[in-house]
């Protein structure tokens, strides 16, 4: 990763690779508690400028990402860490010499044929906030997951998704070992994507906090986007109703329902 980032160096992301990031297995001090005011997620919230900074803050996504440290190995278990996206982001900015903003627009935004321009929220200085604070309308997010269930054809490359929904030794076994075997029992992380295990196979879900959601099964052929606000970031049960709602919505259809 350091590759591309040097800055990161003497960081808690010194040895983490691109791998690592994609399946949120470093082993960065990120604590993703939103209950939590000192949690990192939220400290990482001011220096972005959703919230207002304190005294201390660094200005900027970036300068954050390089002050945090190491909580353990990388290649361990399986942790949630939004910060985690945004150093990816931060990479395929410098692989590619682009904007994040500019390559979404150019790699899936125009050849998926939106019908309305996205907007990305930026920091203080700028660079785009890649673990959320996206904007578009809920029928250019289904034609998101449209490309999910037609093997991204012809934007996102078939073996891509097929290794995201086949993932290889390793990658289940760091999700069943933490708390979010009890609440997606048989899933796993891999690419940015929660896949849950469903009665025709994988189903690949994109989750937002505050219940925003996409849902892809490529076995039914269902697309489900739900725009949401809940009050709470996180909601254990409202998570699993509205994931129980999108496979009872998929067999239904799949089975000629209306």
């Amino acid at each position: 990763m350091t590759a591309y980032v040097p800055e990161a160096g003497s960081s808690g992301y010194a040895g983490a690779t691109v791998r690592h990031l994609l399946d949120m297995r470093t082993g960065v001090a990120f604590r993703e508690t939103y209950t939590e005011l000192d949690a990192e997620v939220r400290v990482m919230e001011r220096s972005m400028g959703w919230r207002p900074a304190q005294p201390g803050d660094p200005a900027g996504a970036y300068p954050y990402l390089l002050t945090l440290g190491q909580a353990g190995p990388h290649g361990g278990e399986f942790t949630y860490r939004s910060a985690d996206s945004d150093m990816l982001g931060w990479v395929c900015e410098r692989a590619s010499g682009t904007r994040m903003a500019d390559l979404i627009s150019a790699l899936i935004w125009q050849p998926m044929g939106a019908e309305r321009d996205g907007e990305i929220t930026c920091d203080p200085l700028g660079s785009a906030i890649h673990d959320g604070g996206v904007s578009a309308t809920a029928r250019d997010l289904a034609r998101f997951g449209q490309l999910l269930v037609d093997d991204g054809c012809p934007i996102i490359p078939a073996a891509w998704l097929a290794a995201t929904r086949d993932p290889g030794p390793g990658v289940r076994e760091a999700f069943a070992a933490t708390d979010n075997e009890f609440v997606l029992p048989g899933g796993w992380y891999r690419n940015q994507f929660w896949v849950l295990p469903g009665p025709g196979g994988p189903v690949l879900v994109c989750l937002g906090i505050h219940g925003q959601l996409v849902y892809a099964d490529r076995a039914t052929r269902t697309v489900v986007v739900k725009m949401s606000s809940w009050p709470d970031a996180q909601n254990t049960g409202y998570l699993l109703d509205t994931l129980r709602a999108c496979a009872a919505l998929a067999a239904h259809l799949s089975a000629g329902g209306r």
